[in-house]
C-alpha cells in the first residue's frame, strides 16, 4: 500500500494559531438557544479499548484495503460502538470541546431519538429501526452546534457511510444510478430540479439527457410539488435493477418527454471536456473537473499533457478550471493537480495546505509531517507512484465555482494563493469549508468527523463562509474575478456558456458581464415551503487524507 504524506503540527503550534480545547484557529460565535446539559458523563473510554467489538461482526478475515489487514472485528454489542464513537471523536475532532454530552442510552433500536440537522442546525426526532439508525444517529449527536460568522452552521460535515459503498466510490466513484448530476434551483415545493451534466456513455448520455433539463415526474411523482420519498430515490438513491420512468423538459423545448431506464453501478468520469477554446482564444484550455476520486489522478495528468501539446506543441498561456460541481475528496489529487497548473519554480519549497489539528496531537504526528506538499510526482491513485508530473506553468488560472465548489476543491485555490499564483474567481460564493478528515471504519461504518482545519503557505485558511467572487484579494477570502449565475442554458466548456464566457471577457479586459437574470440561470438552491429533497452525497463535499494509525 502506498504511504501518504502525514499533516499533523505539533500541540506548542497549534497553541500558538489558537487551536487550544477547540482546536479553531479563528473563535466562532455560539449558536443561540443552547442549553445546559442535565446528564452526567462518565468518564470517557479510550476508544482504542473498544475499537471493532461489534454487534454484528464481519466474518473473521475481512480485509481493510486501506491497511493490508483484517480489521479484526470480534462480538459485541451496540453500547461497545457507541462508547468507541464518543472515544474516537473526544481523542480527534478538531472541536472536541464543544460536544454537549448525550445519554448513549437515548440511542437505541426501537427508540426515538433526538436528531439535530447537521445542514440548519433544526432540531427533530428519528425513529431508530436498525443499528446503522442507532450509531449514525448518535455520532450525529456527536458535533458541535456552534456557528460561523454568517450564521451557518460550524459543523456541516459530519456523517457516515457503509465501509464497503464508502471505498467503492472513493476508489473509482462507482455508484448506483443513471450517470446524471443534478443541480436543485428549489429544493422545497415548488420545486426547480434541473441536469447539472451526464457522464459519457451513461445511460442518461443515451437516453439524450442534456444539461439544463427540467425534471418533472419521476415514476408518476410530481418532482415540482410531491412526495420526496419517489423523487428522493430516483434522483439520488436508486435501487439497482429497478426501472425508473423519467418525463423531463429538454433545454428549449415546449413539450416534455418520457423515457426509462434501469438503474445500475455505474463509474463516473471526473475530468471531461478538455479543449482549448475556438478562436479568439486558441491559447486558453479548459477542464471540467468534477470529482478528486482515484480515477481522477490519470485522467488530471492526462488533460495536462494534452494542452501541453496543444497548439503545435505551444501549449496554452490561459487555463480555466471549472469546479462549478466538485466536492472535494482527497487532497493529495488536489495538490498533484495544483502543482501541474503552477509548475516547480512557483511551488518549490512551499506547502500546499499545512494542517491544524486539536491540541490532544491525535495522530502523534512531529512537525516534519506538519504540511502536504506540491507533490511534484504521482501518488499512486491510478497512476503508478513515484511517475514526474507534467507542469503548465502559469502565473494565473479562472476558477469557475458555484456553492457545490467545497473542501479539496477550495484548497485548490487556497492552495495556489498561497503559493503566489493568482486565482481569479468566476461564479458564486464557495462550499466554505476549510476542513478535513480521515475516514475512520469502525464495525462496517466509516465515520467522517472534522479532524483538522487546512491553512495555505502564507497561512490562510480562514474561509468557513466560502471563497467569494468579485472581491480585491483582501481579505484572502474575497478574490478578483466576477459573481455569474450558472447557466443551464449552454453545454458546460460552450465559450457562450454565462461562466466560461465571463471568464473570457475578464481575461480579455478585466470586466464582467452585467447581472442577467433567466429562468434557467442560477447559482444558488433556493429553500421554499415544503419538503425538501436531500440533494448529493455527503461524499462529494470533502478534503479526505486516508486512514492513518493514531497513538
Amino acid at each position: 500500500m502506498r504511504t501518504i504524506a502525514s499533516t499533523m503540527i505539533l500541540a506548542a503550534l497549534l497553541s500558538a494559531c489558537g487551536g487550544g480545547g477547540g482546536g479553531t484557529a479563528t473563535p466562532e460565535p455560539t449558536s443561540p438557544g443552547s442549553t445546559t446539559p442535565t446528564y452526567v458523563e462518565p468518564p470517557i473510554a479510550a476508544s482504542s479499548s473498544v475499537a471493532q467489538q461489534c454487534a454484528a461482526p464481519r466474518p473473521t478475515g475481512t480485509i481493510n484495503p486501506d491497511t493490508g489487514r483484517p480489521y479484526g472485528d470480534v462480538q459485541g454489542s451496540l453500547t461497545d460502538e457507541k462508547l468507541w464513537i464518543r472515544g474516537f471523536v473526544n481523542e480527534t475532532y478538531l472541536w472536541y470541546s464543544d460536544v454537549v454530552p448525550q445519554d448513549p442510552a437515548l440511542f437505541a433500536l426501537g427508540a426515538t431519538a433526538p436528531y439535530v440537522d447537521p445542514s440548519d442546525n433544526s432540531r427533530t426526532t428519528l425513529d431508530l429501526n436498525t443499528n446503522f439508525d442507532v450509531v449514525d444517529t448518535y455520532f450525529n449527536s456527536q458535533r458541535s452546534l456552534l456557528v460561523t460568522r454568517s450564521g451557518k452552521p460550524k459543523d456541516q460535515f459530519h456523517f457516515t457511510y457503509a465501509t464497503a459503498e464508502y471505498l467503492e466510490q472513493s476508489s473509482s466513484g462507482s455508484s448506483v444510478g443513471f450517470g446524471f448530476q443534478v443541480e436543485l434551483l428549489a429544493s422545497r415545493a415548488p420545486r426547480n430540479v434541473v441536469v447539472a451534466y451526464t457522464e459519457p456513455g451513461s445511460p442518461a448520455a443515451t437516453n439524450g439527457l442534456l444539461r439544463g433539463a427540467k425534471f418533472l415526474t419521476i415514476n408518476g411523482v410530481d418532482v415540482i410539488n410531491g412526495e420526496p420519498d419517489v423523487i428522493n430515490e430516483g434522483l439520488f438513491s436508486p435501487a439497482e435493477g429497478k426501472l425508473y420512468t423519467f418525463e423531463v423538459l429538454d433545454p428549449g423545448a415546449t413539450t416534455s418527454r418520457s423515457f426509462s431506464m434501469t438503474a445500475s453501478t455505474l463509474a463516473s468520469t471526473p475530468v471531461q471536456n478538455v479543449r482549448t477554446l475556438p478562436a479568439p482564444h486558441t491559447s486558453v484550455g479548459y477542464v471540467q473537473f468534477n470529482d478528486h476520486i482515484a480515477t481522477a489522478e490519470a485522467q488530471l495528468i492526462a488533460a495536462v499533457n494534452q494542452l501541453k501539446t496543444a497548439n503545435g506543441g505551444a501549449g496554452i498561456s490561459d487555463l480555466v478550471l471549472d469546479l462549478r460541481y466538485n466536492g472535494g475528496g482527497y487532497l493529495d489529487i488536489a495538490s498533484e493537480l495544483a502543482y501541474m497548473i503552477a509548475g516547480r519554480s512557483a511551488t518549490a519549497g512551499k506547502a500546499f495546505e499545512k494542517t491544524i489539528y486539536n491540541n490532544k496531537n491525535p495522530f502523534g504526528q512531529s512537525q516534519a509531517d506538519a504540511a502536504i506538499p506540491f507533490h511534484t510526482v504521482s501518488q499512486g491513485f491510478s497512476v503508478s507512484y513515484g511517475q514526474s508530473l507534467p507542469q503548465l506553468g502559469l502565473s494565473r488560472v479562472f476558477v469557475l465555482t458555484g456553492r457545490g465548489t467545497c473542501s479539496a476543491s477550495e484548497a485548490i485555490i487556497n492552495g495556489l494563493n498561497g503559493a503566489g499564483v493568482e486565482v481569479i474567481l468566476i461564479g458564486d460564493t464557495t462550499c466554505g469549508k476549510p476542513y478535513g478528515f480521515y475516514p475512520e471504519d469502525n464495525c462496517g461504518v466509516t465515520y467522517f468527523a472534522i479532524q483538522f482545519q487546512g491553512v495555505n503557505q502564507l497561512g490562510f485558511g480562514d474561509y468557513a463562509d466560502g471563497f467569494i467572487p468579485g472581491g480585491t484579494g483582501t481579505p484572502a477570502n474575497q478574490l478578483k474575478g466576477c459573481v455569474v449565475a450558472d447557466d443551464f442554458s449552454k453545454p458546460l466548456g460552450d465559450p457562450a456558456e454565462a461562466r466560461l464566457a465571463a471568464a473570457l471577457q475578464y481575461r480579455d479586459n478585466a470586466t464582467c458581464p452585467p447581472a442577467k437574470a433567466s429562468g434557467l440561470v442560477s447559482g444558488v438552491s433556493v429553500r421554499t415551503l415544503g419538503q425538501s429533497l436531500k440533494g448529493r452525497s455527503a461524499l462529494r463535499e470533502n478534503r479526505i487524507l486516508r486512514p492513518r494509525t493514531r497513538q
